[in-house]
């Protein structure tokens, strides 16, 4: 395994840790506490081709590696997790998923204008009762001719109000439970289709997060990504990419975490001596190190697999759990270096805590992870090699095959 980025993967790091430095992080505090999503930096990471970064060139998209989507995602969410919140929906669980399901002409009218970044693509499969138990989802579509009638809701949809395209999942046969579901792309503009942002979020405010409301949506048979009963395979293996995301942010948060930290440890001083010299200090921080490092090495691990065409659930769960679990606690000890200025938005950390628990809920809880985890482990879980048809990626032609 080789542990250095190469030349294009360091430019990547350099290009979008520059684009955060001084088109975000100037900002970033007072979009937050004013709940304020800038769809602006949507537009500008297309202008800079990152909207679709591992999607191949011939579909819209830069043709990069996986490792590259991650180091994307890791700078964004240095500078809040917003941004890559918004690339791990538009490009993990979306763009991915229709290169890996779509037809040809499903390509061509959604997913190259997504890659390109003209239009925003989102992901609608949590409900009000369904959340971990994806079979207890409600929302229905009927075949009606050469149409489906979408009926229910989705809620803690990221990008809501902004997405041009959904991936929508639904029953379409109740009776075979999630052998059951397929998934539809639904159009924003299609009649009886509606979204709602939610207010008063613990954290992550300056995202666009809400509710999707289908009233007789009437959405054509070509529509279907895969065939009926395909879409629990297709949301399962879209987590797999989303949840790829998720872990490589989580090592930018991790990051940010620690650079805030180290500032303030030589800002400070307590007892005659910066707070960096006691030694409670410097566990603090020598344990967000020890997280970054970690998560680090699982998300690339599952970058490689993925680079390789390797089904990649179970390192997936293990570097998304761990990596959300450790940028926790990485930001809670940053609030308690900067003792009674974390807890306010003077300085950034306190927004780090908040923005941080969400990724220990979404796309699999801990809970959930912990026990996958441990039924691989027991032998009660095991990869059934489904085919998923993942792009294996090729470095020779810096293409995918």
């Amino acid at each position: 395994m080789n542990f250095h980025l190469s030349d294009e993967q360091d430019l990547v790091r350099r290009l979008v840790r520059s684009f955060v430095d001084k088109e975000i992080m100037p900002f970033i505090a007072e979009w937050d506490r004013n709940g304020h999503f800038a769809t602006n930096i949507m537009k500008r990471l297309g202008e800079l081709n990152l909207m679709g970064v591992c999607i191949p060139e011939e579909y819209g998209g830069s043709g990069m590696d996986y490792n590259s989507l991650a180091i994307v995602c890791e700078e964004l969410e240095r500078g809040d997790t917003a941004f890559r919140t918004a690339v791990s929906v538009h490009t993990g669980l979306n763009c991915m998923t229709l290169l890996q399901w779509g037809n040809e002409f499903q390509k061509q009218k959604y997913l190259v204008p997504q890659a390109k970044g003209d239009k925003v693509g989102a992901f609608g499969l949590t409900e009000p009762n369904a959340g971990s138990d994806v079979a207890a989802l409600q929302t229905t579509a009927d075949r009606d001719g050469d149409f489906y009638i979408l009926n229910g809701q989705k809620t803690w949809i990221s990008l809501c109000d902004v997405a041009d395209h959904f991936l929508v999942f639904a029953y379409t046969d109740k009776s075979k439970k999630h052998k059951g579901i397929s998934a539809f792309i639904v159009e924003r503009e299609i009649p009886g289709f509606s979204s709602k942002a939610i207010k008063g979020k613990l954290g992550i405010r300056a995202g666009n997060t809400g509710e999707l409301f289908f009233d007789n949506v009437k959405v054509p048979k070509e529509n279907r990504l895969g065939e009926e009963g395909d879409g629990f395979k297709i949301a399962m293996s879209a987590l797999d990419n989303g949840r790829f995301t998720v872990a490589a942010g989580a090592c930018g948060l991790i990051q940010a975490c620690l650079e805030a930290s180290v500032k303030y440890c030589h800002e400070r001083s307590t007892f005659g001596k910066e707070i960096g010299k006691h030694q409670l200090v410097q566990q603090m921080i020598a344990k967000m190190e020890a997280g970054l490092q970690i998560s680090k090495l699982l998300v690339y691990r599952v970058g490689s697999l993925k680079n390789e065409g390797k089904r990649n659930t179970r390192e997936t769960s293990l570097a998304k759990w761990q990596a959300c679990d450790f940028a926790n606690e990485a930001a809670n000890d940053a609030v308690q270096i900067h003792g009674a200025y974390g807890y306010s938005d003077e300085y950034p950390v306190e927004r780090y805590l908040r923005n941080s628990k969400a990724p220990v809920i979404y796309e699999g809880t801990r809970e959930i992870h912990t026990v996958m985890q441990a039924e691989y482990v027991l032998g009660y879980r095991e990869d059934k090699h489904l085919n998923y048809n993942l792009p294996a990626w090729s470095s020779d032609s810096l293409s995918f095959k």
